[in-house]
């Protein structure tokens, strides 16, 4: 957040590693943007737990008054510059599409104001109100998108074990959110949010056996069918909720 008196000041539960670094940028998009800069936010494992530096990218939301094009390029050199001393990722809203937004964007906006940081100004998310009609339906999004995706990198992997681990693995950190937003949509929340208190949490519910999914690489097929049986119960009650 900023201080009264101008200067960036980077909360102490953020990582050690990348508090100067942020604070910096922060000074240098305030200083570039002035009021048109509503607000800086970060969010994910930075704030959440498990980031880890040199591997893990820091999250940023960036919201601007006004996100013309002329704002834009004033920050361009500020973010590429940024980019050579840290690993970050930036989302820049404008101020007034937030709101609307919420609709198309419920489990992003649930994910961010369910752990986050604001690093200056308002907090953008804090009055945001999300049906959870909208969220069962952008969960079924994800959830039959990841089904797709999956059967497709199968096909791809053409049977060898070491891809089929690694399509495993990344279709695993995709469903941390919308099974998070399940779980918590169907008012049985796990005992955190980080993916295996979720998975954990997934044995219980829906019956399926998820060890294998706590080492991919030590049997892909076992973590395969694993996660073909979670995303089909999960897909089937959010088909139930609609109901």
């Amino acid at each position: 957040m900023t201080t009264a008196t101008g200067a960036a000041r980077v909360p102490s539960q953020l990582p050690e590693s990348v508090r100067g670094r942020l604070e910096e940028l922060t000074q240098s998009l305030a200083d570039a943007l002035g009021p048109n800069l509503a607000s800086l936010v970060v969010f994910g494992s930075a704030v959440r737990g498990g980031f880890r530096d040199g591997a893990s990218d820091v999250d940023l939301v960036l919201v601007l008054n006004e996100p013309t094009r002329e704002h834009l390029l004033r920050i361009a050199n500020t973010l590429t510059v940024a980019r050579t001393a840290f690993r970050f990722e930036a989302v820049v809203l404008g101020a007034a599409e937030i709101p609307r937004a919420a609709d198309v964007f419920p489990l992003f906006y649930d994910d961010i104001r369910s752990c986050h940081v604001v690093l200056h100004g308002s907090d953008p998310f804090a009055e945001l109100v999300i049906s959870d009609q909208h969220r069962r339906l952008r969960i079924e999004q994800e959830l039959r998108e990841f089904q797709i995706r999956l059967r497709r990198a199968v096909i791809d992997g053409l049977g060898a074990p070491k891809q089929l681990a690694g399509a495993v693995e990344r279709k695993l950190k995709q469903l941390r959110s919308p099974l998070h937003s399940l779980l918590v949509l169907r008012k049985t929340p796990a005992a955190g949010d980080d993916l295996p208190a979720l998975l954990a949490k997934a044995r219980e519910i829906y019956g399926v056996d998820t060890s294998a999914l706590s080492d991919v690489r030590k049997d892909p097929t076992a973590a395969l069918d694993a996660l073909v049986k979670l995303l089909d119960r999960t897909v089937q009650e959010v088909d139930r909720m609609e109901a």
